[in-house]
């Protein structure tokens, strides 16, 4: 592989990141590396550190643990728990928006009188 898939954008991310999208344990990522099957570059973030992996080598590495069905079973489950995320987020928006507009209309009242 070139390393054209390093810099594009979505062509890389971090190990634990690859754990969580394909189901992989980081012992199997790590062991992966060491093995000499995944590419992988160091990178830092407030002193800690991380490997960046490629995502087509580690789909294929997933796709060789547990089959292409495991693989989309896993990007289903991945993408519902992002979805989920969202939307508790959108939740938590929506009651302070409700909130703020309760005093909006409570204050607008209140200088009508």
């Amino acid at each position: 592989m070139g390393t054209s898939q390093w810099t594009q954008k979505g062509g890389t991310f971090s190990h634990k990141n690859a754990c969580k999208e394909f189901g992989i344990s980081e012992d199997e990522i790590i062991q992966a590396m060491k093995d000499g099957k995944l590419q992988y570059r160091v990178n830092y973030a407030h002193g800690n550190r991380y490997y960046r992996v490629l995502r087509e080598e580690v789909k294929a590495f997933a796709e060789q643990l547990h089959g292409a069905s495991g693989v989309e079973t896993q990007k289903i489950k991945h993408r519902i728990k992002t979805i989920n995320t969202e939307i508790r987020s959108l939740q938590r928006k929506l009651t302070s928006l409700k909130k703020e507009k309760a005093e909006l209309t409570q204050a607008l009242e209140k200088a009508k009188a």
